[in-house]
């Protein structure tokens, strides 16, 4: 028999719907006339969002480390045999927290001395196999805690409100795009079902995409995370939770990059049916940007795109006004272009950080960032929101617990393939090509 709840629990359960609630409850209870976009809405959104990103979480905060004398050397006689088989120590040292390392050079291939400390330690200890600067490897032995938060439950119910509040604020959101205020015209929510359910499908395919990938990695994860809002886009976008370590440099590439890939694989097709019922509009570009339309040669996969959707009527200066499915896929490109950017805890970063290493991935991530920021600032003003969100939730992308065993050609070719998207979907079609790709342009 499943024992009864506790006040406490019903409370917390009650508080919990509340949380998520907040963002349609904002919305529905905002005077029509006052203009939801406008900057203090938006801050005050991205504030409660990061909030609840942080409740459903449920990161503990992180325990102090007791006070000591530093780092203690650990002499010969001390270290394990499992360590001394598989390496030459130069240095050995354990600290405070009880955490030991082992500085020096291996005797055996990485992925073989990792499989050999993994057996050897079972439970007790965590071994983490990570580059070192001053000799070659560092084995680091982490007290066995890596099982404490694959051991915490998941609630569905949780996943699936915010699933249902994302799809109330996202068809509130794309009926808004169009001119239709539903807290007027609530029988009109057909209107903005195309641009939900085409944005909804490319988010949770991506995350679908990680979700599978880290299962047949034996990576412990939860089901994805759908963040509402009640402005803008009409979401934040998605996110799935690690709840166990990556064990390998393979596993964290095959699960990075598989978001990207599967979420593409669906908002191609969007963009391409979406396109067909879009407006062909001469002139530049309204001054509203990306909900007003879009150039033509703003990017170089768009423009193939739209040239292989549309057909021969495109010409040079041409813009499109998106209909409501093609808007939903060009999003689509635009987020995986940004979770591929090779910074932190993207997609892309963690990609970099299994291709190159941490020392290169990280140098990688400082350029990306900064480019990032110069082109929100000095080219399109639009990439200002996203700038700003990848500066502040990025984060450093963590290492897995064998960071040394290196891809197989095949992982880099996928990801060099990766990184090439990337580069068509943010690089605009330069004149030159125009013709090229068989779009008329009378300044040639």
């Amino acid at each position: 028999m499943k024992p009864r709840e506790s006040h406490g629990e019903t409370w917390s359960r009650l508080l919990w719907v509340l949380l998520l609630l907040m963002p349609v409850i904002v919305l529905f209870l905002a005077p029509a006339a006052l203009p939801l976009a406008a900057g203090v809405w938006f801050w005050i959104a991205l504030l409660v969002c990061v909030w609840l990103i942080a409740a459903i979480a449920g990161m503990p905060e992180a325990e102090a480390a007791p006070e000591g004398s530093g780092p203690r050397m650990i002499p010969d006689a001390a270290q394990p045999d499992a360590i001394t088989e598989v390496m030459s120590v130069n240095v050995a040292t354990e600290d405070d927290a009880h955490v030991r390392t082992f500085r020096g050079r291996l005797r055996l291939p990485a992925e073989t001395a990792h499989e050999r400390l993994r057996r050897a330690f079972g439970e007790q200890s965590v071994p983490l196999l990570q580059e070192d600067e001053e000799t070659e490897v560092a084995v680091i032995l982490m007290p066995g805690r890596a099982g404490r938060e694959a051991d915490r439950p998941i609630r569905p119910w949780v996943h699936w409100l915010l699933f249902g509040l994302t799809i109330v604020t996202t068809t509130w959101a794309g009926a808004a795009h169009q001119g239709v205020n539903l807290l007027q015209e609530p029988a009109r929510f057909g209107v903005g079902l195309p641009y939900s359910l085409g944005l909804l499908a490319i988010l949770g395919i991506h995350e679908l995409g990680h979700y599978f990938m880290a299962k047949r990695h034996g990576i412990h994860v939860t089901p994805p995370y759908f963040i509402p809002v009640p402005i803008a886009l009409g979401t934040f976008g998605a996110f799935i939770q690690m709840r166990s370590p990556v064990q390998d440099r393979r596993a964290l590439f095959d699960v990075a990059v598989a978001g990207p890939l599967a979420g593409l694989a669906v908002a191609v097709p969007a963009l391409l049916i979406g396109l067909q019922s879009s407006s062909v509009v001469a002139g530049p570009a309204p001054a509203d940007g990306m909900m007003g339309g879009t150039s033509v040669g703003s990017s170089l996969l768009f423009a193939f795109l739209a040239k292989l959707s549309i057909g021969p009527t495109l010409e040079y200066g041409h813009v499109l006004q998106l209909s409501p499915l093609a808007f939903a896929g060009w999003l689509g490109l635009l987020v995986t272009a940004l979770n591929l950017l090779p910074i932190g805890q993207l997609d892309g970063g963690h990609m970099s950080s299994a291709m190159f290493g941490r020392r290169i991935s990280g140098a990688i991530g400082s350029i990306a960032m900064w480019t990032l920021l110069l082109l929100a600032i000095f080219v399109w003003p639009g990439l200002t929101m996203w700038a700003i969100l990848v500066f502040f939730m990025a984060g450093t992308s963590v290492p897995p617990l064998n960071d040394l065993t290196p891809l197989t050609p095949n992982r880099r070719w996928i990801g060099y393939a990766a990184f090439g998207l990337l580069a068509l979907i943010l690089a605009p079609l330069p004149h030159s090509a125009w013709s090229a790709a068989g779009i008329h342009c009378p300044y040639l």
